[in-house]
């Protein structure tokens, strides 16, 4: 049976695999980016796709649905003006429009107890349109 981590204030479940996802982009940099995904049925915060260490932002973007939420993690590598190699984690709260308002909550309500299990997160971005989660908001946020 996998472990989960229940979230006290929603009464949702973060799988081991969401934890465990996490550690291995933190620590070993085998993925890029992690999107997750809540069940509804089931209650549980799910890992709905993960990106490899070669794929990029654009890559991110492109495989979050227009019409759903998700929750993303992306490490963002980059160069500080006096040339220092850095990395840092964003939590990307993903909210369209379109989607269903009762997903708007169950994303809403949830997203802090996600975000207090995934252990290294250096800011957060919330989206309703690609424009606003932009690899210049990103840039913008890391320097």
């Amino acid at each position: 049976m996998a472990m989960a981590f229940k979230m006290a204030t929603t009464g949702m479940w973060v799988t081991d695999e969401c934890k465990n996802s996490f550690m291995e982009m933190k620590w070993k940099k085998v993925h890029r980016y992690i999107v997750f995904k809540i069940d509804e049925k089931s209650r549980l915060v799910n890992v709905d796709k993960v990106g490899g260490p070669g794929e990029s932002y654009d890559d991110l973007a492109a495989s979050l649905p227009t019409d759903d939420c998700r929750y993303a993690v992306f490490d963002f590598d980059f160069v500080t003006v006096d040339n220092c190699r850095k990395s840092k984690i964003f939590f990307i709260a993903w909210s369209p429009t379109a989607s269903r308002i009762r997903a708007k909550m169950l994303y809403a309500t949830s997203k802090d107890g996600l975000r207090s299990v995934l252990d290294g997160i250096s800011y957060e971005v919330q989206a309703t349109d690609p424009t606003e989660m932009g690899i210049d908001v990103i840039k913008d946020k890391a320097n």
